[in-house]
């Protein structure tokens, strides 16, 4: 989710441009792997609480990179996904 994906012009970028950016991502990919420990490790999450993390990590990564959701519904999404229906024996 960033302008390193190809096809975004990271070239226009500055130096601090990319490190920003690649910070963000870091801090993005930290996050997520929390939610899905947390969702995956937590004997009293229930679902209801599972699904609002997912959620608000979606808000916090939207909020970082406006306009990426569907970088976000085809990248962590689905994990998360797969995880809830693991953990939660859904389907």
């Amino acid at each position: 989710m960033g302008s390193t994906e190809p096809g975004q012009g990271s070239q226009a970028q500055n130096p601090a441009e990319q490190q920003e950016e690649a910070r963000k991502l870091r801090r993005l990919q930290v996050m997520i792997g929390m939610v899905m420990s947390v969702i995956g490790q937590d004997p009293n999450l229930t679902i209801e609480e599972a699904s609002e993390l997912a959620a608000g990590a979606r808000r916090a990564a939207l909020a970082m990179f406006p306009g990426k959701e569907l970088a976000f519904d085809i990248l962590y999404k689905p994990r998360l996904q797969r995880l809830m229906n693991e953990r939660y024996r859904l389907q």
